[in-house]
């Protein structure tokens, strides 16, 4: 009897008590590696805020064009953690080796294509991304400091991809938290010049970033030198794994839909930001700190998304849809505990959270109505992007261009506008059209993954 009721408890709770530990094992490191990177970009607001409001609005408008840059290695990456979860579920260690061969060279070549074409082009970018005079001198020299030293950046990615998608996920957890230590110690003594280090304010913010993101880069170097490693340096050697087409094909099959679903995303990104620039310097010193904290709550729903991409993928890969559905629905139950934690942090702490960042009234006000709709998006956000994962780490990824295309590209910005501009609410009027997108992304990811129809494809 006691046999069924654990049975029926854990058919209740959407997974067995093996699903919960096998997630949350997998998870936690790529829950704190999120947190982690989410939590620095929060300390790098908050020391540049030293400087003043302006210079948070300038690092935030830097945001929507530096993720435009690493569109194609987000995407890149999406494929490699896939395919390597697959090929790790078959026991194909070959083909794991072959997949990240093939990515880092790609993402080396098409690294320095993009960060020279980012460097010249700065002004005119920043430009088109609605900076004011305050703002766009200092946003120009973070951008081109960022961009400039973004190799390194996307090593470190392509390699995490890699080690996730074969279950290692504490190796890019360790990489992650000590690239933003380095980040915030360099903050701290570039930025107000502390130490006798220079005083460089806004450049010395993003010198220390891109010197965290060496530090990470070596570390993810390291990370596939022992070759007892399911993707390894020394396996290839001895392996004589080459590049191959069959491999650059697969990933093209994934990271083409993912590409397009980043780039329509960026559009729509970009297109509420710039609505925010119009709004003024305060505005959009205030939503980024927004945005800032929405991540923080994103870093959670992005963790679990890795363990539900290397869980789904593998269990996939194993001939094991069932397992599939079910590591899904777990993830997806501890998500939603945290979202309710989250919640009432923001309902309850709204007002002290950005007091940290602003002394001005009038941007502590606009921050408590910001923190008011985060209690709605961060059920809603964390839900939607773990499905997301699951759907991804299945190959279902025209499934999610799709998805992403509507609502953000679409749904988010006429919202947004209608809200702001047309019932005159302002930046208030901008997070009610995140919501909805949030919603819209929800319902579609749910209706989806319950359908069943994502156990069925195959990469």
């Amino acid at each position: 009897m006691e046999g069924n009721l654990r049975k029926s408890i854990g058919k209740f709770m959407g997974g067995t008590k093996k699903g919960y530990q096998t997630a949350f094992h997998m998870a936690w490191p790529a829950v704190m590696e999120s947190f982690f990177i989410a939590l620095a970009g929060m300390v790098d607001s908050l020391m540049v805020s030293s400087l003043g409001a302006y210079a948070v609005a300038a690092v935030g408008l830097t945001t929507q064009p530096k993720f435009i840059g690493l569109c194609l290695f987000i995407a890149t990456n999406v494929s490699v953690s896939a395919l390597v979860a697959r090929r790790r579920g078959e026991d194909d260690r070959k083909g794991a080796n072959q997949v990240l061969l093939m990515a880092f060279a790609f993402t080396v070549l098409a690294g320095m294509i993009i960060s020279l074409i980012c460097v010249v082009f700065a002004n005119p970018i920043i430009a088109f991304c609605g900076a004011n005079e305050d703002t766009h001198e200092s946003a120009v020299i973070y951008f081109r400091i960022i961009m400039g030293g973004m190799m390194f950046n996307i090593i470190t990615m392509v390699i995490n991809a890699a080690q996730r998608g074969a279950g290692n996920t504490k190796i890019a957890m360790r990489t992650n938290v000590t690239s933003n230590l380095v980040n915030m110690v360099f903050n701290y003594l570039l930025i107000g010049g502390n130490f006798g280090f220079p005083r460089l304010e806004i450049a010395g913010a993003a010198i220390a970033t891109v010197l965290g993101t060496v530090v990470a880069c070596v570390m993810a170097v390291c990370s596939i030198l022992p070759g007892k490693n399911f993707v390894s340096i020394p396996y290839m050697i001895k392996e004589r794994v080459r590049i191959t087409l069959e491999p650059a094909k697969n990933m093209a099959k994934i990271a083409s839909s993912v590409f397009v679903e980043q780039i329509f995303m960026r559009i729509g990104f970009l297109t509420v930001s710039i609505m925010v620039a119009n709004l003024g310097t305060a505005a959009y010193a205030a939503h980024q700190v927004g945005m800032n904290i929405m991540n923080l709550s994103f870093s959670f729903g992005d963790g679990m998304q890795v363990a539900a991409v290397a869980l789904c993928g593998r269990s996939l890969g194993e001939g094991r849809p069932d397992a599939a559905k079910m590591y899904g629905t777990v993830c997806q139950r501890i998500g939603n505990m945290i979202s309710v934690v989250l919640a009432v942090i923001y309902l309850t702490c709204g007002a002290l959270l950005f007091h940290l960042f602003f002394d001005e009234p009038e941007i502590i006000a606009m921050g408590v109505d910001i923190a008011r709709v985060l209690t709605i998006i961060v059920l809603l956000q964390i839900a939607q992007v773990i499905y997301m994962g699951c759907l991804r780490g299945a190959g279902d990824v025209v499934f999610t261009t799709i998805a992403s295309t509507i609502s953000i590209t679409f749904i988010r910005p006429i919202f947004s506008y209608l809200l702001c501009y047309i019932c005159g609410l302002g930046l208030t009027g901008i997070w009610l059209g995140i919501a909805v997108d949030q919603f819209s992304r929800f319902c579609l990811t749910t209706w989806r993954f319950k359908s069943g129809k994502w156990t069925k494809i195959k990469i």
